[in-house]
């Protein structure tokens, strides 16, 4: 599988957390990359129907809780493949992390 982009990555994350709504996926991605990832709408969305077509998101109902919520709100929820996607390039970024501290490019855990 070829590497995953930034914004399906950071999406993906934000849905393995559970539920989300475009908005709240948007404000997952910026709060867990200390804002340094800023999606706009047109990415969100675009990336949303594309892992959509991967069978990696898919549409679901608002959760109990946000039943007051706007309905005009559509939820989204991670699926199983795409929780193995998400885990592939967790791993083939942990590689490349494990690669770059044997060579020095990284200070080793005991040192961070």
């Amino acid at each position: 599988m070829p590497a995953l982009t930034t914004a399906v990555v950071h999406v993906l994350l934000a849905l393995g957390a559970g539920d989300r709504h475009g908005y709240g996926i948007l404000k997952d991605v910026l709060s867990q990359s200390h804002g340094k990832v800023r999606l706009g709408p047109g990415t969100i969305y675009g990336t949303l129907q594309r892992l959509m077509e991967l069978g990696w998101v898919e549409e679901t109902d608002a959760p109990p809780r946000a039943k007051d919520a706007d309905p005009r709100r559509r939820y989204y929820r991670l699926t199983r493949d795409g929780r193995e996607a998400l885990r592939g390039e967790i791993e083939r970024l942990d590689g490349i992390v494990r690669v770059a501290r044997s060579h020095h490019v990284l200070p080793s855990k005991s040192h961070s």
